[in-house]
């Protein structure tokens, strides 16, 4: 194994929160996918779920060694849960081009938050 590429975010969850006061339900269903707002629209801290979703979209994208660039969606990066709770990612459209060019093999992802902050850390790695 070797590693490709780490890429890291932080956000306020209280810009998730304006985002969302600001533009409602467009806004969610533009950034996330149904299975994260399902997700995290069933959590009692819904805001610092979404806002962990935010980062590792973005957290993604940076250890491929790239952002949102054209031709990549924030659906197109998807962050799923493990049965032990452990955030997973699924890749597809633009996303997935991506991932496939670079020669990773897998991605790593490690999601926190609390009220103020959420955070994530992405680890792309190549096999030998």
């Amino acid at each position: 194994m070797a590693i490709l590429g780490i890429g890291t975010d932080i956000i306020e969850c209280l810009r998730i929160a304006q985002m969302v006061e600001r533009h409602g339900e467009l806004f969610i269903a533009r950034v996330y996918t149904e299975h994260e707002i399902e997700y995290c629209s069933s959590r009692k801290a819904a805001t610092q779920h979404y806002a962990g979703r935010w980062a590792a979209k973005e957290a993604v994208l940076k250890a491929l060694g790239t952002g949102f660039v054209r031709g990549v969606a924030w659906r197109d990066v998807e962050v799923r849960n493990e049965r032990g709770g452990a955030p997973s990612v699924m890749l597809r459209g633009g996303a997935r081009d991506i991932f496939d060019r670079s020669g990773a093999s897998r991605i790593h992802l490690s999601i926190s938050h609390c009220r103020s902050h959420a955070t994530a850390t992405a680890v792309a790695e190549v096999d030998d």
